[in-house]
Formats: structure tokens, C-alpha cells, sequence
């Protein structure tokens, strides 16, 4: 159990890095190629997106709290 955990956790942190830097390069593009637009432009992660790995190590405390909120 603590093996997988800890293969999910490090995947996140993997996926999470590529994205922020995929991200930083597009903004440091922008900026340079269109300043006046540069704070209002959207990102896309696509597949650097860790949006499908939250909340899948299942710990014993967030099972307990969502319990005891109900």
C-alpha cells in the first residue's frame, strides 16, 4: 500500500513539474511577443494536467473526515 502511494505521489510530482514549466515558457513567450495581451492569456496543460491523480491515494484520515462531516 505505502509502495503504491509513494509511485502515485512521485507520477504527480512528475507530471506537475512538466506542466509548470511547459506553462513558464508560454508565458515568457507571450510576453515577448504580445505584451499587451500577456496577462490575459489561458494556458492549457493537456496531458501535463495532474487534475485526474487528486484524491486517489485514499488515506484513512480524509476517509475520517468526510465521515464525520455528514
Amino acid at each position: 500500500m505505502k509502495q503504491d502511494k509513494r509511485i502515485l505521489r512521485e507520477l504527480k510530482r512528475e507530471v506537475k513539474r512538466a506542466g509548470n514549466k511547459r506553462r513558464r515558457q508560454f508565458l515568457k513567450r507571450q510576453l515577448a511577443e504580445k505584451p499587451e495581451e500577456a496577462p490575459y492569456a489561458e494556458f492549457d496543460f493537456g496531458r501535463d494536467s495532474s487534475e485526474g491523480f487528486n484524491a486517489m491515494d485514499q488515506d484513512a484520515k480524509r476517509k475520517k473526515k468526510t465521515q464525520e462531516r455528514k
